[in-house]
């Protein structure tokens, strides 16, 4: 049998999803046809869709090394070191390729893609937009062009690209929903009409029902339409919790062993961590300005915004599997394990883990909000670095966290009793953490902020270290882009008409507030 026949016979393979009968005839094919490079390539894509990314990075550089600078290999590539979670390689890589014109919609498309995951975006747009060139008659590339035009901040832009979406495709959800958010509709100009057309077709299909429910109940909203807006947004985070497995008391166990294992001897005397101070933490519930202080702190001279980043919470799963023992069944086990890991090297690898995309300036932001959960071991890891906290008011976040739709994070904000027992649970840490290490934290209050915002951004400046700079009170003229559910919102000046807008549903969201009445007065 020829190379191509065998390889022909590992496509059929794939296509009728026996995947490990398709990696034994693959590696036969590349045992026997050691220079034929399409198998080599063949193998990368396999080991892709078996997720094994490093495989995948052996596989194409063989085939690059009997085809050198093959563009479509070396896109294979950039996906696989990304994949692999080697970003710095995949970075370097995609800068070498970033330049090049492909000749077919669906690799420009697929680099833009690639190039959207190394928030590269600036590239990503030029791709996508020669995506779109090439098959102007697909919404999926101007999807894709709306989208990474919004973390750019260029509304206009992205409103134009979602409008041409929905013209060739108009049940796309995504699209619905992107263009919701894109500005505040008026009674006279607005697209419920629409909106209601594609709620009725999407009848049983759960995704796309849903996500036209969040768009509806932001539009409704916006007119001043309460009744139908939580009406829709009920529906919408009930199909959208429908979907979702989890556990709700495996959080709040989780939450509560972190009161209990991390105790204020912990943090007496001296904390023998990695004397770096180059981070500056923003934690808190997500929907209370994270973002906003982030933007504030990364207009200034001296500061860096590395984003949401998971990397904390990765390296100290990395160091309490150095501990040994059976891996933890629930994550409460992982907090016991937590408190015995060597602090100090903890903190060195998180730095080193951030590299080489800071270290460019004095300090960087990490405001990932669910950082809020390891503040104590932060602290011990790294004594040095600020933690800044954001608060606000207790039935507002609950609200704007209920009306968001998350992609694969938060899922206690579907169901209104899940929330407000959540943020019982954690507000209950927040209470621990500053009795346990008093002083630590800078908190920031939300209403404060958009109120008064000079003092308030005065205070955070001083306790971060950083001398006053007029950038700061202009956060919106801030360029980087901003992929966050505030990205639209962070592009305009302070506004205040978010504080209190949960009295709009005070009958819908009546659950909640006899949640937080009775518990965070009975923890207080």
């Amino acid at each position: 049998m020829s190379a191509a026949e065998q390889e022909a016979r590992v496509q059929q393979l794939v296509n009728n999803r026996q995947f490990r009968d398709a990696m034994e005839a693959c590696d036969q094919l590349n045992l026997q046809h050691p220079e034929y490079e399409s198998g080599w390539y063949t193998a990368s894509h396999l080991a892709m869709i078996v997720n094994q990314p490093l495989l995948g990075v052996r596989a194409i550089d063989q085939a690059l090394q009997l085809s050198p600078g093959k563009p479509e290999w070396l896109l294979q590539r950039i996906k696989c070191l990304g994949a692999a979670g080697n970003v710095d390689a995949a970075t370097a890589a995609a800068r070498q390729l970033s330049g090049h014109q492909f000749d077919t919609a669906m690799l420009a498309a697929h680099f833009g893609l690639a190039l959207t995951r190394l928030a590269m975006y600036p590239e990503a747009l030029r791709q996508y937009t020669r995506a779109a060139e090439l098959e102007p008659y697909d919404g999926q590339h101007f999807y894709n062009l709306a989208a990474v035009q919004r973390f750019l901040g260029n509304k206009e832009a992205s409103l134009s690209a979602v409008a041409r979406c929905l013209e060739l495709s108009p049940d796309d959800e995504d699209a619905h929903l992107l263009r919701a958010g894109l500005k505040t509709q008026t009674k006279d100009n607005n697209n419920i009409v629409s909106l209601r057309d594609a709620h009725a077709r999407a009848e049983g299909q759960d995704r796309k029902r849903a996500r036209v429910c969040y768009a509806l109940a932001k539009e409704y909203e916006d007119i001043g339409d309460f009744e139908h807006s939580f009406q829709f947004l009920a529906e919408g985070s009930s199909l959208r919790r429908s979907g979702l497995e989890y556990t709700p008391q495996k959080d709040l166990d989780s939450i509560e062993t972190l009161r209990e294992v991390y105790t204020r001897n912990l943090f007496d005397g001296h904390i023998q961590g990695h004397i770096n101070a180059e981070p500056i933490f923003v934690i808190g519930m997500p929907r209370t300005g994270t973002t906003l202080v982030d933007r504030i702190l990364s207009n200034h001279s001296v500061v860096y915004s590395a984003g949401e980043l998971p990397t904390f919470s990765n390296q100290m799963v990395k160091h309490c599997q150095k501990l040994g023992g059976e891996k933890p069944n629930v994550p409460a086990d992982l907090v016991h394990i937590s408190v015995g890991v060597n602090f100090e090297e903890l903190g060195t690898d998180y730095i080193a883990a951030t590299r080489p995309r800071t270290g460019q300036t004095a300090h960087f932001v990490d405001k990932l909000p669910l950082n809020f959960l390891y503040a104590g071991l932060i602290h011990l890891a790294l004594p040095k670095a600020k933690i800044v906290l954001l608060d606000r008011d207790p039935m507002d976040t609950c609200y704007a966290v209920y009306k968001a739709l998350f992609e694969g994070v938060y899922p206690f904000s579907y169901d209104l009793t899940e929330l407000a027992n959540y943020y019982v649970a954690y507000r209950q840490l927040i209470d621990h953490w500053q009795t346990v290490m008093p002083g630590v934290m800078h908190v920031v209050k939300y209403e404060d902020l958009v109120t008064e915002p000079k003092p308030v951004i005065e205070s955070l400046l001083s306790y971060c270290g950083l001398s006053w700079e007029d950038a700061c009170l202009k956060y919106y003229d801030n360029e980087q882009a901003s992929t966050t559910a505030s990205a639209v919102q962070v592009r305009d000046a302070l506004y205040r008409t978010s504080i209190g807008k949960w009295r709009n549903y005070e009958k819908q969201l009546a659950p909640v507030a006899e949640i937080l009445g009775a518990n965070l007065r009975r923890s207080s």
